[in-house]
């Protein structure tokens, strides 16, 4: 079953700034998050519902976190850990 992928206007954002090789890969990690959106971790607390999954790209890891149901996977940031989890819980308040 195929979900349709939205995503936030911050991860637009974001995603502007990546080069295309950034793209690519973080193109071939949202259709894994659609074909089994459980491998991102869960988050308690504050980002009750936001799941976070976690990537390599070069040598740089990112971070992409989201949220979803039966027919769609909402994309809410992307980014490096420093200071996601803080402008996540900014953006999503």
């Amino acid at each position: 079953m195929s979900r349709q992928v939205s995503q936030s206007p911050l991860f637009e954002r974001k995603k502007k700034r990546l080069t295309k090789a950034e793209i690519a890969v973080l193109d071939d990690e949202v259709r894994r998050i659609c074909e089994a959106p459980e491998i991102g971790e869960a988050k308690k607390g504050d980002l009750t519902g936001v799941f976070v999954h976690k990537f390599k790209v070069r040598d740089s890891l990112y971070l992409l976190a989201y949220e979803y149901d039966e027919k769609e996977v909402f994309l809410l940031a992307l980014g490096a850990h420093e200071n996601f989890y803080r402008d996540l819980k900014r953006y999503m308040a």
